[in-house]
């Protein structure tokens, strides 16, 4: 037991490790989350989302196209495996995963994504329909033309190299960039806080504002517009913004451009035709986007189109089949613009890397001067680099040179010398470059006309050494000699050439195009049914009188309206609350069941109730009443609400409620009112004002204490009489005299045989 407890004190007496565990420092979370936040922010805008200005090009595409120039993939050799070149940048240069790296140089191949293609693809590498590329151990690659003039002059000292991740390579900074890449492919990329959106454009119209801005350097954005006069996508279709628009994207950086697919009528004689869709906005999948219409067809949001093909091979050709050939193309397709993604909006956000690793928004001045500033820093560079070149070249020839015209006593001092290097360089004067050159020269370069070439070679050295020279001194020449490069661009890549043809039209922007409900929704006839306790349902076919009577309703319910209408058209529905609501009648329940409750359709009130429900026609007007006998006439068209809450039109207060909506029939010139109290007024229609909105003028007055409330009003024709229920038929009044006089009076008692309801229908 002692042992015990003398191994438990042991235990309680052992000391912790002194050694420190690391660097530890006391900082607060927030300081610590946002320190390191801070560090993935910029890791991911320098060396992932944004590109540079200079090259137009992210970290992982340089890697690419540099690592294949190490492979020397050019387009004059064969293609190699795309999992070899894939691994060497991830080997290398990229430590990220190899799908990354694949799917990037995926769509650098792919002439639909890309407008200028920096890699040629051989084998499947996807399609416009969505399609993914075969895997890269299937598919082969090299670099295009284009590649290799963004890597033009990468081994001449033009550009700065830093350390690859591991430290074992160098990979460049930036290329060299003889190619306006950023602007002629254009760029996308999501950040930490900011992104990029830079669309393609062509590099004929890039070159003519390159060469003028040179000529101009303080030329004006809407002169750079007239040479850009927007992008030119890989897909086409039709540019459809204004100049205005368009040189406000281009002063700011930020902005879009609204793209329209381009589409041709067919005639199929008889008076039908199909339209056909040639070419698509860019960054849309063809296969999605005849889903969308499909499904806009099934669901009858488009019933003015039949079928949709998809009858592409190379080209895309997509037909659309409208249902009758008497609705306009251009209605029919406008229709489309506004349903479907064959227009689209791609933004603008020119948001780079500049020369010093910046990230900032350029306008289209700055993008273009930031690649012609690259473009003279890369002339000097390589000048320079090519002047070191040449003098030691130089260094080398005028040591030859010596060993010619002393050729017995060099010969004599290599046999007999025991140090022929320093003998060498003392006795004529030599740098150790030109007698080690002397030293390493073969036997059968001492031939005569060996000696000739040399001289040659050094007369064109010295020559061009004094070009270069000159190049250096005057910053007119380095600027010619780069207007030279960009015409030289142009030839190769502009627009007479098959890639540098515009693709994309220039168009304007479109004008408010209204177009009516009928053209949205299939006609077809309905009857819009409405019971007691305001369920609704919409049956197809105009129901007759038996028909409507042998109706079923929910127990303790029956029917209240009965309606003929069409699915285009719209139906008012007037409240106690003296709001209208609107609903369409395609959007109303089907015939089955006892169909919906209006209130789940729009926002009605609990103590709201349904006063009158109508279809709406354009043009006509209606006297709105509230039971305590105040109204005013009010045109149809002010009544039709945008919204669920509907729009208060009748305003009603206390105990008041909104009571009647009439119809006024056209030509009539006169109003009859009841009240509950049975009796009637008729006064002239002049009398009674026409509102928006208001609780309008007394129209028959009652007595105070007494109860009697308006029931109903009825605009008529004076000449023709009144018409009113008479027992199980109808019955005109054109005796009237009786119950003639001005608004606000009270009336006269109804005639024998009036509807105990007190109503005119």
């Amino acid at each position: 037991m002692g042992a015990v407890f003398d191994s438990l004190a042991c235990a309680t007496t052992i000391m912790p490790d002194p050694t420190p565990l690391g660097d530890i420092r006391d900082t607060r979370l927030a300081d610590a989350l946002s320190e390191r936040y801070l560090s993935y922010a910029l890791s991911t805008i320098m060396s992932r989302s944004l590109p540079d200005v200079r090259d137009g090009l992210k970290p992982v595409h340089r890697r690419l196209l540099y690592a294949m120039q190490q492979l020397k993939l050019d387009p004059a050799s064969g293609f190699k495996k795309c999992a070899r070149v894939v691994g060497d940048v991830m080997g290398k240069y990229h430590p990220h995963g190899d799908m990354a790296i694949y799917d990037a140089m995926v769509r650098l191949s792919q002439d639909f994504a890309v407008r200028y293609p920096l890699v040629d693809g051989q084998g499947n590498f996807g399609n416009i329909d969505g399609d993914n590329a075969a895997a890269m151990r299937y598919t082969e690659a090299r670099m295009t033309a284009v590649a290799m003039a963004l890597l033009d002059g990468i081994g001449e000292d033009t550009v700065d190299f830093r350390p690859t991740y591991d430290g074992e390579e160098d990979e460049p900074e930036v290329l060299p960039a003889n190619f306006p890449n950023l602007l002629a492919n254009g760029a996308a990329g999501i950040a930490v806080g900011m992104a990029t959106s830079i669309p393609p454009h062509n590099v004929g119209e890039l070159c003519d504002a390159l060469k003028h801005l040179i000529k101009f350097p303080g030329a004006t954005i809407d002169k750079l517009v007239d040479l850009i006069p927007g992008p030119d996508f890989p897909t086409g279709g039709e540019l459809a913004e204004n100049r205005e628009a368009i040189v406000e994207a281009y002063k700011t950086g930020r902005g879009g451009f609204r793209i329209r697919a381009k589409w041709a009528k067919e005639d199929l004689g008889r008076g039908t035709y199909q339209i056909i869709v040639t070419e698509i906005p860019y960054q849309v999948q063809k296969s999605k986007l005849i889903e969308k219409i499909a499904e806009l067809i099934t669901n009858k949001k488009l019933p003015i189109l039949t079928d949709v093909r998809d009858e592409s091979a190379e080209d895309i050709r997509i037909v659309l089949e409208p249902r009758t050939g008497k609705v306009e193309p251009d209605m029919l397709m406008e229709q489309l613009y506004k349903l479907t993604d064959l227009e689209s909006r791609f933004s603008l956000n020119m948001n780079v890397l500049d020369a010093a690793n910046t990230p900032r928004v350029m306008n289209l001045r700055d993008v273009l001067r930031a690649f012609l500033d690259h473009r003279m820093v890369v002339l000097e560079r390589r000048s320079k680099n090519r002047l070191g070149q040449i003098e030691r070249r130089l260094e080398v020839l005028g040591g030859m040179l010596v060993a010619y015209l002393n050729l017995d006593e060099v010969i004599r001092i290599i046999r007999e010398e025991d140090h022929p290097k320093q003998a060498l360089m003392d006795a004529f004067e030599l740098s150790e470059v030109q007698a080690e050159a002397i030293l390493n020269m073969r036997l059968r370069q001492l031939r005569k006309l060996e000696e000739m070439e040399i001289k040659t070679e050094n007369d064109v050295l010295v020559k061009e050494q004094k070009e270069l020279g000159k190049l250096l001194k005057n910053e007119d020449l380095r600027w010619k000699a780069i207007t030279d490069e960009i015409k030289n661009i142009k030839e190769k890549f502009g627009p007479k050439t098959d890639v540098g043809k515009r693709r994309t039209t220039l168009g304007t922007a479109p004008t408010a195009v209204v177009v009516p409900l009928e053209a949205m929704i299939e006609r077809e006839p309905v009857t819009v049914v409405c019971s007691q306790k305001g369920w609704v349902r919409a049956i197809k076919g105009h129901l007759t009188t038996d028909q409507i009577k042998d109706l079923k309703f929910k127990e303790g319910d029956k029917g209240r309206f009965a309606i003929p209408a069409q699915t285009t058209d719209k139906l008012l529905v007037f409240a106690t609350n003296g709001r209208f609501y609107t609903l369409g009648c395609d959007k109303l329940p089907g015939g089955r069941g006892h169909g919906e409750p209006l209130r789940l359709m729009f926002d009605l009130p609990n103590d709201a109730d349904i006063t009158q429900m109508l279809v709406h026609a354009p043009g006509r007007k209606l006297i709105v009443a509230a039971d305590t006998g105040h109204g005013f006439i009010v045109q149809e068209d002010e009544v039709l609400a945008q919204t669920k809450n509907g729009k208060q039109v009748l305003n009603v207060s206390g105990d008041g409620e909104a009571a009647v909506c009439a119809v006024v029939p056209e030509g009539a010139d006169s109003v009859a009112v009841i009240g509950s109290n049975r009796k009637i007024v008729i006064f002239p229609m002049e009398e009674v004002p026409e509102m928006t909105r208001g609780k309008g003028v007394i129209l028959q007055r009652y007595k105070k204490g007494g109860g009697a409330v308006l029931r109903d009003v009825k605009a008529f024709t004076l000449k023709e009489g009144l018409t009113f229920p008479f027992g199980s038929g109808w019955r005109t009044e054109t005796e009237l005299l009786r119950w003639q006089g001005k608004r606000a009076g009270a009336g006269a008692m109804a005639p024998r045989g009036f509807p105990t309801s007190n109503t005119f229908s």
